[in-house]
């Protein structure tokens, strides 16, 4: 943990709105601006209210509100710091990573871990809708972000509707990027769990052995038949799932097929 921040200095923004929303955006500000640096402590609630002369209730409002929006990090006994940064994968859009990582000024890179054809397993033959022993195509990277491993993915293709699939160099072009040129799809599944990755999984994400993993299993189909399967686990600590649409035209309701 960084030495504690001195002071918050002046209020800024709007001095017409409630002392609370005040402090809130004063720290943003500080945040957004990078004078405040994740993992650097702020100052304590009976600091603020000695410096701003305001109700120990106002100051907790805005400490409180700022950690549920996941701005500042307290803990107990210790402290309030600067939340670390969390990237964020979007629950609704069909998204690629390193697009993602582009649009964040952030150098994004990936590295091949399978690439081949095999049989499906019944698990796999039953998601992709095929019948059993299909012949898929096979693929598993592993995405960094300024040198930092933030996703692993796991797909599998129907090599029926996309033959030349393995010849893709997906060190330059990710699957997600080749896929979208070829078939703009007519539905996409999002399912989300937290799950305990493997072994192999934390070590790949540089994860520690008891910190759970956010699972995205995404389907996206083509006049009805399944393009693509894909796993991709991200680490708790370091990622979100989001969704944010207009409430005048809510994604379509949600129909299960068979899984």
């Amino acid at each position: 943990m960084k030495s504690a921040v001195a002071t918050l200095g002046a209020l800024t923004g709007d001095a017409a709105q409630p002392f609370y929303q005040q402090i809130k955006d004063t720290i943003r500000r500080k945040i957004d601006s990078g004078r405040w640096q994740p993992g650097e402590r702020t100052p304590s609630e009976n600091q603020l209210v000695r410096e701003l002369g305001v109700s120990r209730m106002t100051v907790n409002r805005a400490l409180r509100e700022l950690t549920q929006e996941g701005r500042l990090k307290r803990v107990h006994g210790v402290g309030t710091f600067v939340a670390e940064h969390r990237n964020h994968a979007s629950l609704v859009e069909l998204q690629d990573i390193a697009e993602e990582s582009k649009a964040q000024g952030r150098a994004h890179r990936a590295e091949v871990l399978l690439l081949a054809k095999e049989t499906a397993s019944a698990d796999v033959a039953s998601l992709m809708e095929l019948e059993p022993q299909s012949a898929v195509y096979h693929v598993t990277l592993l995405h960094f972000q300024d040198e930092v491993a933030i996703q692993l993915e796991d797909r599998y293709v129907n090599p029926i509707l996309d033959p030349a699939f393995l010849s893709v160099d997906f060190r330059r072009r990710t699957p997600t990027q080749h896929l979208i040129g070829l078939f703009q799809p007519d539905e996409v599944e999002h399912v989300v769990q937290a799950v305990m990755p493997s072994a192999t999984t934390c070590r790949q994400l540089k994860m520690a052995p008891d910190e759970p993993c956010l699972s995205l299993r995404r389907r996206t189909w083509k006049h009805n038949q399944v393009v693509t399967v894909v796993s991709l686990f991200y680490p708790g600590a370091r990622y979100d799932l989001a969704a944010r649409y207009r409430t005048d035209c809510y994604p379509q309701p949600y129909i299960q097929r068979g899984v």
